[in-house]
């Protein structure tokens, strides 16, 4: 994902994208593959999930090539349901050869 070109986009795109993109069947028929890339409790209150939630970040592989396609991130209940929206909340995708991710709101970042 580091050596192609980049577009930012709003959120709300960037969601579209993902979810137009084939991204979670991918997932689902062996496609794509995902590592954890980071996982911990997220702030109960703020998040308003169940003790013991999982707040992921998620890497999404392309099997075929290794080359990284998306970055998502998830809230993954004790009982293996995801939280929130009940779908992976993406953070990058790579759709033909551009990367496109959501700018940072609010002038903070990571």
């Amino acid at each position: 994902m580091d050596d192609i070109p980049r577009r930012r986009v709003s959120a709300d795109e960037l969601r579209s994208l993902y979810n137009n993109g084939g991204f979670e069947e991918g997932l689902r028929t062996g496609r794509y593959t995902a590592a954890v890339r980071r996982s911990g409790h997220p702030s109960p209150p703020a998040a308003g999930e169940p003790f013991c939630t999982r707040s992921q970040i998620l890497e999404v592989y392309d099997t075929t090539t290794g080359a990284r396609v998306a970055l998502v991130h998830q809230y993954l209940r004790p009982d293996g349901t995801l939280g929130a929206s009940g779908r992976p909340d993406p953070k990058a995708v790579v759709v033909d050869g551009v990367l496109f991710y959501a700018g940072v709101s609010g002038g903070g970042g990571r």
